[in-house]
């Protein structure tokens, strides 16, 4: 998408997945926007800078969701998390056969990110996924696909219909 997207070098990136999977970990299981399948709860505690989308877990999703305009998204194509045990320190990473994301059928860019040690519920967890970051999107309609899959047989096929909405 070029002009469209959120230049985030990968420290940034590490610290941002840390702060999505924080997020997307806290939602109970009856809220949370990665089990959702229409968007009801993508609006779960937000962030006060920038507005996370969720990812799945494996197959076809489409959701519908109102973002504020003036945010910033931060999503993942694929990702994963686990906690830090002994001896097994670095993150799990899958192998990639495919991993697109677009807006409007505009491709955007696909970053690979991988946090440091990060604690929730005071167990320390890496991550590591491919993401997206994206400036602001003007107020309107837009669709953004997330086509992803590993050798592992895990998928992805996200469809988010976003309304980027003014607060009223």
């Amino acid at each position: 998408m070029g002009d469209g997207d959120w230049q985030v070098g990968a420290a940034e990136g590490g610290r941002l997945a840390a702060r999505w999977w924080k997020w997307a970990l806290s939602a109970p299981e009856d809220r949370s926007p990665v089990s959702d399948t229409t968007g009801a709860y993508a609006d779960w505690r937000q962030p006060a800078d920038l507005w996370f989308l969720a990812g799945t877990f494996g197959g076809r999703v489409v959701r519908r969701c109102t973002v504020p305009a003036g945010c910033r998204l931060f999503f993942p194509v694929l990702n994963t998390q686990r906690p830090v045990v002994p001896l097994l320190t670095k993150p799990w990473r899958m192998e990639v056969t495919r991993a697109s994301a677009a807006v409007n059928s505009c491709p955007l860019t696909v970053s690979e990110f991988a946090s440091g040690t990060f604690r929730f519920m005071g167990i320390p967890r890496v991550a590591w996924g491919l993401w997206c970051a994206l400036e602001p999107l003007p107020a309107g309609q837009f669709m953004l696909e997330i086509e992803a899959s590993a050798t592992s047989g895990f998928w992805v096929d996200t469809t988010y219909h976003l309304t980027v909405a003014t607060p009223t």
